[in-house]
């Protein structure tokens, strides 16, 4: 798998919040999408026991989703380090994390032609013709796809930043009005008529120390990996990140596969061994193989969710048994209402953050 790799020298974490060039225009945070699992709105709490039960400069998220850890990590620790399996995860790590500079006004004047398209004036694309009228309203899919291609073409104009700022804006901007309840499982079968797209760009983030960003098992990754602090963050249950993001997956990869089913999803790939019954098995082979300080674990306590799709893997105990094996381990637990992306019921839910002191 390809990693790629950044350098960088300004001494704190600062965050663009306009284009210095170009006329001020709404940006997107990293916090701004749905996403099963995301811990954005536990971000204070995490840190606040990681802060106060670990120590070091290096910080990795393993399971890293939307990046919203990271991007807190970035305030605090010198090298941080991103990895992901989705394709569309990883476009997005390179378009907020990546340490390259880039022309602000080039980008800006991207989306200024882009959004001055009339759908009317765009023909019918790879995108529009299987997604459109289903998880986008058809004039919408058609600029989605234009876009998507005229990226594609032009790709020899930007360098790596730009295209990756301009291609996660694109993910971010279609995301936020997908005929959707926030994956793409399903898509609701109401009028979408009133959705319009409107190509919003991402707030890029400028650190100090180094990012590193890979799209890797993360059980092959832990044989190589080195970092203070290791968080670990994994899919919880059977619905499989591949399988639910898929539309994103084809925006990132544009590779025009060949859909199946009602959900139009793309060929296999990227399965997590942490959704099926062998969950347990590869956690411990994770957690024995990592050579790091500190180990944090997010999981949750969904065992008695009615949809048995999205009960737990891992039993808690089971967890709590493995971690004590590497070290000390502490426990502590958040009432929180979890991300319901669909008719799961589930009450009385509750995070848990385990946080091992390696021997």
């Amino acid at each position: 798998m390809r990693k790629v790799k950044y350098d960088l020298a300004p001494k704190k974490v600062i965050v663009e919040k306009s284009f210095r060039s170009a006329p001020p225009m709404p940006t997107i945070d990293i916090e701004n999408r749905r996403y099963i699992g995301s811990k954005a709105k536990l971000l204070d709490w995490i840190f606040e026991h990681v802060k106060r039960e670990c120590k070091g400069n290096s910080f990795a998220d393993i399971f890293a989703g939307t990046g919203v850890v990271s991007a807190r990590a970035a305030r605090t620790y010198n090298k941080i380090i991103l990895n992901d399996l989705l394709h569309s995860n990883f476009a997005v790590y390179q378009g907020f994390f990546a340490q390259e500079k880039y022309d602000r006004e080039k980008v800006f004047n991207f989306v200024s032609h882009y959004n001055s398209i009339n759908p009317v004036d765009v023909e019918h694309n790879f995108f529009s013709k299987n997604f459109g009228g289903k998880f986008f309203d058809t004039s919408a899919a058609k600029l989605i796809g234009f876009i998507r291609e005229d990226l594609k073409k032009r790709r020899g104009e930007l360098n790596n930043k730009e295209y990756h700022i301009l291609l996660t804006s694109l993910l971010y901007s279609a995301d936020k009005i997908a005929n959707t309840v926030g994956h793409y499982e399903a898509y609701f079968k109401n009028s979408i008529s009133d959705r319009n797209f409107s190509f919003r760009l991402i707030e890029p983030l400028i650190k100090a120390g180094s990012v590193s960003i890979y799209r890797e098992d993360a059980n092959k990754l832990a044989h190589k990996l080195k970092a203070d602090i290791v968080y670990i963050d994994p899919p919880y249950n059977s619905r499989q990140y591949s399988r639910f993001y898929h539309v994103l997956e084809t925006l990132a990869l544009w590779d025009n596969p060949k859909l199946s089913g009602v959900a139009l999803k793309r060929p296999e790939e990227n399965m997590s061994d942490y959704c099926r019954v062998k969950a347990s098995t590869v956690f411990a082979d994770l957690i024995k193989n990592l050579e790091t300080k500190y180990i944090v674990v997010s999981y949750n306590n969904t065992y008695k969710s009615k949809s048995s799709s999205s009960r737990n893997k891992i039993e808690l105990e089971t967890i709590e048994q493995i971690l004590n094996s590497k070290g000390k381990t502490k426990v502590f637990k958040k009432n929180h209402q979890f991300f319901n992306a669909g008719k799961t019921n589930f009450d009385d839910h509750q995070e848990f953050l385990f946080i091992t002191k390696v021997k």
